[in-house]
């Protein structure tokens, strides 16, 4: 078995740069909306790793994994544009931002070998979250033409990672403002596709063709954020944030079965008969965040998750819209208040009222945001604030190249801001699997606090 005490080294077997076939891409630019434009201020960008058991050697790998992961991907390439283009900024709010292609462009893979245990990244106990960092790759820096007329930088990159005899990882690196968890699981079920069987005649007679017509237009909202972004001058001083060792911080999966998400639910009915919504997601939320404001003072604390707009917009867009369509549903608590012996129902109670009055808007779903200037409070943003990265309607863990499906998926840019990622669990879709990044002095806190709750309130 690897050394998990070992000191981590990174051999780089290959570089590649991954082009889709000449001369089929017909679409070459892709406007942002503000829906996208939104990460432009908003700089994190998106870390996703999943493992795989496949206990092969590294002639294994490099001869049969490597060839078929970069011909599938060149394919997949072709159908999704946008993962092979570059950001492209102009230096006036009049124009907006794209993501273009050009003939030529290519996405950068790199294939590594690593010594770090696998099994033990691979578990769901506390890990030092640094250990992770060898296998994300990084994005290329932002480039400004000699001319002053844009800036440019590419928005998709991959690392693929041999663990000898035991299995490997596939990390990837976006930036936020090539689309949300939808698009990017669009865009994996059909590499995966592609991988298995060959081709994309498969994905072409069964799979799902992105819709890149921009459908949601809101003028005001375009301006509102193209002035925060600042793209005037966006190239002075911008630098992409990247995580970096060592580092206190570990990171550790939860499990809420069924059962427990059932009782918990009951708890929240029976003693909040009013509440409009409750779900699983809503008191799996309202759990984690109980447990998480415990380790802190008495600060103003902001929880923050997505909401798929997709279906929500009048008139409504397509599935399978490419970018982002995303909307935030946000509430802000005391953790004095959260910490009560009833904290838990009061997280519920909250996260439950902002989410049925955002769903329910006469207005439309988009009117929840307006402005950025209503994000901010009096005094500036909230001393503390909990995201929440990924959704369990989307199984990330079907994800098959053709070696099978992944044993563990990591959302690790959840280290930018101690976020927290909640998806379908991979034994069962029907049971949660939370991921947690704290400190290593506040991760036992929140072990201890998570397990007394349970046994408190089921």
């Amino acid at each position: 078995m690897n050394n998990m005490d070992s000191v981590p080294t990174l051999t780089v077997l290959e570089q590649s740069q991954v082009s889709p076939p000449p001369a089929t891409t017909c679409l070459q630019s892709l406007p942002l909306s503000f829906f996208d434009i939104l990460w432009l201020i908003f700089r994190d960008p998106v870390h996703t790793l999943f493992f795989y058991d496949l206990p092969i050697t590294k002639t294994q790998f490099t001869q049969t994994i490597v060839p078929n992961l970069k011909q599938s991907l060149s394919i997949t390439l072709q159908h999704f544009f946008p993962f092979v283009g570059k950001l492209t900024i102009f230096p006036t709010s009049t124009r907006k931002p794209e993501i273009r292609y050009v003939e030529g462009d290519s996405v950068k893979v790199t294939f590594t070998e690593c010594n770090l245990d696998f099994n033990d990244l691979t578990g769901n106990h506390p890990r030092k979250c640094d250990k992770f960092y060898h296998l994300i790759p990084l994005l290329g820096c932002a480039t400004k033409f000699s001319d002053g007329d844009c800036i440019t930088m590419p928005v998709f990159s991959v690392q693929v990672t041999l663990f000898p005899n035991y299995g490997i990882s596939i990390g990837m690196t976006n930036h936020h403002s090539l689309g949300d968890a939808s698009t990017r699981f669009c865009f994996l079920k059909a590499w995966t596709s592609i991988a298995q069987f060959g081709s994309d005649d498969w994905f072409l007679a069964n799979g799902t063709l992105p819709v890149y017509d921009r459908l949601a237009k809101y003028a005001k909202l375009d301006e509102s954020y193209l002035k925060y972004a600042k793209v005037e001058t966006f190239n002075e001083g911008y630098q992409l944030p990247r995580l970096s060792g060592p580092s206190d911080l570990v990171r550790a999966t939860f499990i809420l079965a069924r059962t427990t998400i059932n009782g918990l639910k009951q708890l929240v009915s029976t003693q909040l008969p009013t509440l409009e919504y409750v779900s699983s997601f809503i008191v799996a939320c309202a759990y984690i965040w109980n447990c998480v404001a415990s380790i802190h003072n008495d600060e103003s604390m902001l929880f923050c998750f997505p909401v798929n707009c997709r279906s929500r917009m009048d008139p409504p867009v397509a599935t399978t819209y490419f970018g982002n369509c995303v909307m935030p549903c946000m509430t802000l608590a005391r953790t004095s208040i959260l910490n009560e012996k009833e904290g838990f129902l009061t997280a519920a109670k909250l996260i439950g009222e902002n989410l049925y009055k955002m769903l329910t808007n006469k207005d439309g779903v988009v009117s929840h945001l307006g402005p950025i200037e209503n994000w901010l409070l009096d005094d500036g943003l909230p001393m503390r604030f909990m995201g929440v990265a990924g959704t369990p309607k989307l199984k990330f863990y079907d994800l098959d190249f053709g070696f099978g499906k992944p044993i563990k998926h990591e959302a690790i840019s959840t280290d930018y801001s101690g976020s927290i990622s909640i998806n379908a669990c991979r034994e069962s879709n029907q049971d949660l699997e939370i991921g947690v990044c704290l400190s290593a002095t506040d991760m036992g806190v929140f072990v201890r606090n998570f397990n007394a709750g349970l046994e408190s309130y089921i």
